[in-house]
């Protein structure tokens, strides 16, 4: 198994003009609040200023949508569709970009249009269409310049990095936002990772189905012994890829938190995995690293099938935050997770441009409510080094003059968007 390394370029030069990557044209359709919208995005930083439930942050989460196929809000696509098109025959929904990639224009387009579910005789059109399975009730339907292709296709076109207030609960929340983070930092960075994390949960899902039948004496243990093979080959690459990209944070993210935190201690992330710890580097860890997750496996063994589920591989780790010796997690305040999870998201984004040497759109949601003056000023700092910065916020108080100065600067208004003068 070979591992693409991720390198990180810390004081590397600047991107050339072939780096560019920048959203020019953003197109809207019945999502969500926005009943049609064509919105030219300039370059550089974008201040998008309104209300709360105007529309602010559904504009921001169009554009992660384009990047990730998924939403960052909701697991239900069907929500996405805007409430009076479900008046039409087929609700339906689209978001479509143009981007300026390496010189040239890239269109991305997602698609959704909701599928009707045993529908009643009558002429109730909003229950026509409610589904009995939410998530098998929307048809998802992705274009690259005009060609339909997968979600794979489309990660990694456009790469995103979101702060948003939630942004908290990765540091004091369930392990499995943590993962979440984890596997969609490396799924934009690394296609191969992705590739391998989509192999993996087929394989953790068949493995799961047989445990199960073995639990309950309708199959033969030995048949085992081919998932377990597949399970290792996919899982090793996802938990050496992710060693490697925390290591890579760990390198960028210690003067970032000195700064935000004033001194207050030293951040380290620590990637916690359910097979133990392993030494190495390059193959040899990838090789390492396969051989104690076979044991680990093994080891495991009767208690999985008196489970019935899989208990050991990256599905079960775990990333920490740790402020010098404190779990920041389980003992750090509210104000100091703010600030571990603020030093993340900067962090991700200069490893974002150090690996595939194209600057993310940076996409900032209503988080400066949440900082006081030193840390506004920071981010901000930080922020605007990006050739795309999208903010929202409800009051432009928040903002340094000499900032709003350089910006583009909108008002959103019930699924509107003009431009607002200072």
């Amino acid at each position: 198994m070979h591992l693409s390394l991720i390198q990180v370029r810390v004081n590397g030069s600047k991107p050339s003009k072939e780096d560019t990557l920048i959203i020019n044209h953003l197109s809207l359709a019945n999502f969500r609040n926005y009943a049609s919208l064509e919105f030219d995005l300039p370059p550089h930083v974008t201040v998008l200023q309104g209300e709360n439930a105007q529309g602010k942050s559904n504009l921001l989460e169009a554009v992660y949508i384009l990047a990730t196929s998924r939403s960052p809000r909701t697991l239900s696509d069907r929500e996405l569709i805007n409430w009076d098109a479900f008046k039409e025959e087929i609700p339906a929904c689209r978001i479509v970009s143009v981007v300026r990639k390496a010189g040239n224009d890239l269109k991305l387009e997602i698609a959704l249009s909701a599928r009707a579910v045993n529908p009643p005789q009558s002429e109730d059109l909003f229950s026509r269409w409610q589904p009995t399975n939410r998530s098998s009730s929307v048809q998802k339907r992705i274009r690259i310049d005009g060609i339909i292709r997968h979600a794979a296709d489309l990660i990694g076109q456009l790469n995103v990095v979101t702060f948003s207030v939630y942004d908290i609960d990765l540091v004091g929340g369930e392990p499995a936002l943590r993962r979440r983070y984890l596997d969609i930092t490396n799924s934009q960075i690394d296609h191969k990772y992705l590739r391998n994390l989509q192999r993996y949960n087929r394989v953790l899902w068949q493995r799961n189905q047989l445990l199960r039948l073995i639990s309950e004496n309708k199959a033969n243990p030995d048949e085992l012994a081919f998932w377990d093979e597949q399970l290792v080959e996919t899982g090793t690459y996802l938990i050496v890829q992710r060693e490697h990209t925390v290591a890579a944070l760990n390198q960028l993210i210690e003067g970032i938190h000195d700064e935000l935190s004033g001194g207050q201690g030293k951040l380290n992330l620590v990637y916690l995995k359910s097979i133990d710890k392993q030494s190495g580097k390059g193959d040899s860890a990838v090789k390492e690293t396969a051989e104690v997750f076979t044991k680990a496996l093994q080891a495991a063994r009767d208690k999985e099938i008196a489970q019935g589920m899989s208990l050991v591989g990256p599905h079960r780790d775990d990333l920490r935050f740790f402020v010098g010796e404190v779990d920041a997690g389980v003992y750090a305040s509210r104000g100091q997770q703010r600030t571990v999870a603020l030093s993340l998201r900067l962090a991700e984004a200069k490893l974002m441009l150090s690996v595939t040497k194209e600057h993310p759109v940076v996409l900032l949601d209503d988080v400066l409510s949440e900082l006081d003056a030193r840390r506004r000023h920071h981010l901000l700092g930080s922020a605007a080094s990006y050739q795309q910065v999208l903010i929202t916020t409800t009051d432009l108080d928040r903002f340094e003059q000499n900032f709003l100065s350089q910006a583009s600067i909108f008002r959103v208004t019930q699924g509107r968007i003009e431009p607002l003068s200072t």
